[in-house]
């Protein structure tokens, strides 16, 4: 039986991600980053495609878990008739530690556990020669195929069919531990760790971390969990980051909709890094800002508008035919073809988010206001060109309504770098085609009866247009965007959430999705800020109540079903939650009395 999506916890080191389910086994595990190749691909298939399951040997245990506060330490409680024992899974954050450690900790009685693990790498393209390397009292198992090699230490392993077994008791006051350690095949195995200083050292760090967040209100949990999800999804050495931990989880079960998200989105990223800044993560700026100056070196006209972690420009997307679905969702995905679209609102939103990051104080250098410049200019070389849109039709280009409001932001913000931070530019030629933005949207992407449209030539609505007021294209209570709010309720809300756009053709793709998760945070914001505080408290308790027991949001969500969908965890819906968290708690009545 398929494992639901909302049943998986993530582990992190801030360098690759691992997916637990609620029945205690990692499905999803790349190493050495989060775009490497699978050696754990049950997610996308079953445990013949890799999978370390460790839980009691009673099939009736009952678990429970949590995350420990501020960190991505999991506990997960198992009690039995026998006892009651704690697994606790983490993902060392030691740099140049590539591991993931188990601990099995006793609590009262007695419990018998099992471990069993599949070893599948490469997306399970890759059965590695697997051999006993330990000795009596240092159980290991060593597993090499190709660059990879990795070595498990614990419990005594025995070979059964295609995998490698362990069974023991667990008693009161006992801790067992494994250590999953990965290397390069032609290097000597990785040596042993000091578990005990490590996971101290690991929960410590998250919980510092943790502990800067300032939230408040009835979401606070949720906003800091939701932070820590966007570090976790931020790459610890290169500074890139990723959209999700995951690649292929169906945008609608069973569909063509599955797509690789652990590559750098320059927009997904420079709206992390928002939200970043207004939670005090200045450092978050620092870094990115580098990242960007990075990996779009060399022409503007080069510009992409995703990269890989460390700023690759080559990902092809192809199909792999190892892994069969999520569910016999086809095809799984590696790469991503959007890559080669021309998405005209990504450099508005760089620009935005660099600004925000100026006005937090992050100090302007030479090299930033260049690269700023560069996209500016490239802007207006590209100012007549159509796009793809924020949500990469893979139809024909259009002037969608949001891009073209992100282009008048981009230009909007190089004007005031100019004329409020005294830096130099062509001020002239972006105030022009600033305004002919504007007009533009004015003359052709307002319907007859008054809303926005989802591109110039259409009469449909799309959930991005919500991003116009946020980035001070129009108002909150401006008549249009109430007028497509409106429009929005009617046509894009069937089941009380909101859809991205009506899946008529125009995105190039068969089938339908499900509501995408950060339009309707997104439209909490609207509600709060044009008069409908009711509707955004209301709309934002239905949308919490959706992420699942350890606080964590895929990207799209099924009403019917009650089930997530999409790649997970997903930062854009985790940043869209701090956002209209934020809304909320600024846009608070006072209190009275």
């Amino acid at each position: 039986m398929t494992t639901p999506i909302e049943d998986y916890a993530v582990l992190s080191n801030c360098r690759s991600a691992a997916l637990v389910s609620a029945e205690g086994s990692v499905d999803w595990l790349c190493l050495p980053r989060y775009d490497s190749g699978s050696m754990f691909g049950a997610l996308l298939g079953d445990e013949s495609h890799g999978a370390w399951s460790l839980r009691p040997t009673d099939p009736d245990a009952v678990a429970t878990r949590r995350y420990d506060d501020g960190t991505f330490v999991l506990i997960t409680r198992w009690e039995t008739a026998t006892g009651v024992a704690e697994v606790h899974d983490a993902m060392p954050i030691d740099e140049g530690v590539e591991a993931l450690v188990r601990r099995v900790v006793g609590i009262s009685g007695g419990m018998d556990f099992v471990s069993e693990v599949r070893f599948r790498f490469d997306y399970a393209r890759a059965i590695p020669w697997v051999r006993q390397i330990g000795h009596a009292h240092d159980h290991a198992i060593l597993a090499v195929a190709g660059p990879d090699s990795v070595v498990l230490r614990g419990p005594r392993l025995i070979a059964v069919d295609t995998a490698h077994r362990a069974l023991w008791t667990t008693v009161a006051g006992e801790s067992v531990d494994s250590v999953l350690s990965w290397g390069p095949s032609w290097q000597q195995p990785p040596a042993a760790i000091d578990v005990d200083a490590t996971l101290k050292r690991t929960t410590e760090w998250w919980a510092e971390w943790a502990g800067r967040v300032e939230a408040a209100g009835e979401h606070a949990d949720l906003v800091t969990r939701s932070l820590l999800v966007l570090r976790a999804l931020t790459h610890s050495e290169t500074g890139g980051i990723v959209a999700a931990a995951t690649t292929s989880l169906p945008e609608a079960f069973g569909g063509e909709r599955n797509w690789d998200y652990r590559y750098v989105w320059l927009r997904d990223a420079a709206l992390t890094l928002s939200a970043y800044i207004d939670h005090g993560y200045l450092e978050a700026a620092h870094r990115w800002r580098t990242w960007l100056l990075r990996a779009i070196a060399g022409d503007p006209a080069d510009v992409q508008i995703m990269y890989g972690i460390a700023g690759e420009r080559d990902l092809p997307e192809r199909e792999i035919t190892s892994l069969p679905g999520y569910d016999g969702a086809r095809p799984v995905r590696i790469g991503n073809g959007a890559v080669d679209q021309y998405q005209a609102d990504v450099i508005g939103e760089v620009m935005v988010a660099l600004e925000a990051a100026r006005d937090a104080g992050v100090e302007e250098t030479t090299f930033s206001w260049s690269l700023q410049r560069a996209l500016l200019d490239q802007l207006v070389d590209w100012f007549d060109r159509p796009d793809n849109g924020i949500w990469e039709m893979r139809g024909d280009p259009h002037f969608f309504t949001h891009s073209r409001a992100m282009v008048w932001a981009a230009l909007d913000r190089g004007i005031r770098a100019v004329e409020r931070d005294g830096l130099d530019g062509e001020v002239d030629t972006w105030r022009a085609l600033r305004d002919r933005a504007r007009a533009d949207i004015d003359s052709r992407g307002v319907h007859a009866d008054g809303w926005f449209t989802q591109h110039f030539d259409t009469d449909e609505v799309d959930a991005s247009l919500l991003i116009l007021p946020q980035v001070g294209f129009c108002a909150y209570d401006d008549p249009r965007m109430l007028a497509t709010v409106a429009r929005m309720e009617q046509t894009l809300m069937p089941d009380g959430w909101l859809l991205r756009y009506r899946t008529t053709g125009v995105d190039g793709l068969a089938g339908d999705e499900h509501p995408f998760l950060a339009c309707s945070f997104w439209l909490v914001r609207q509600y709060t800020h044009s008069g409908r505080r009711a509707d955004a408290v209301a709309l934002m308790r239905r949308l919490t109540a959706v992420a699942n027991d350890v606080g964590l949001l895929s990207e799209e969500y099924d009403p019917g079903s009650g089930r997530q969908a999409g790649n997970t965890p997903q930062a854009l819906s985790h940043l869209a939650l701090v956002g209209a968290a934020d809304a909320l708690g600024v846009t608070e009545p006072p209190t009275v009395g």
